[in-house]
């Protein structure tokens, strides 16, 4: 892709404070507006290969219900079996990399941006990203949140309305705000 080479890009997806460049801006733009054409449309099967359409790479079976919405789509890689319900939100500023059999519950929110504490630096509009990782047999809960830098295992389970603030390992349901870890979560032989 064209935006790979742009070296602000590059900075952004690395985690270096970065400046949105003229070719960020112009694919940010461009997937707005195909995102919102895109939610519009009633027929699954047309909506789905227009999102997937805008994204990195889908693997089979990638289903979303309107709205999902997302910065530049360039930054997500999702595996087979992908369901998200109404309301998804991706801020893919950074890398997003999810799993195989994952489900998301609507408004679930995906945030990659970290904006800078110093109100100096915030009003240069410059910002630093830190990528989130959902590995294989997720379910994300309703209205949780998934903050920058997060990395969840496989098998994990996020309860509504959690907001994940730090990584969990394999096989464990987590819940509340900060979300800890309500109980181990072993798969069936």
């Amino acid at each position: 892709m064209e935006i790979d080479n742009d070296p602000a890009y590059q900075q952004m997806i690395n985690g270096d404070l970065y400046m949105e460049s003229p070719l960020l801006l112009k694919r940010r733009n461009y997937v707005r507006g195909q995102i919102m054409k895109y939610n519009q449309i009633a027929d699954n099967e047309e909506r789905n290969a227009g999102m997937a359409s805008l994204l990195r790479s889908v693997g089979d079976r990638f289903f979303v219900e309107p709205t999902f919405e997302f910065s530049y789509g360039v930054n997500i890689t999702i595996g087979d079996h992908f369901y998200a319900n109404h309301g998804v939100e991706i801020c893919d500023e950074g890398q997003v990399t999810i799993g195989n059999d994952c489900k998301f519950g609507p408004k679930v929110g995906l945030y990659t941006p970290v904006h800078p504490l110093d109100p100096t630096v915030r009003r240069t509009e410059a910002e630093r990203t830190a990528p989130i990782t959902i590995g294989n047999d997720c379910w994300i809960g309703g209205s949780a949140m998934v903050l920058p830098g997060v990395t969840l295992g496989n098998n994990v389970v996020v309860g509504a309305g959690a907001v994940v603030t730090h990584s969990f390992p394999d096989n464990v349901v987590v819940v509340g705000n900060p979300a800890r870890v309500l109980k181990e979560n072993k798969p069936s032989a």
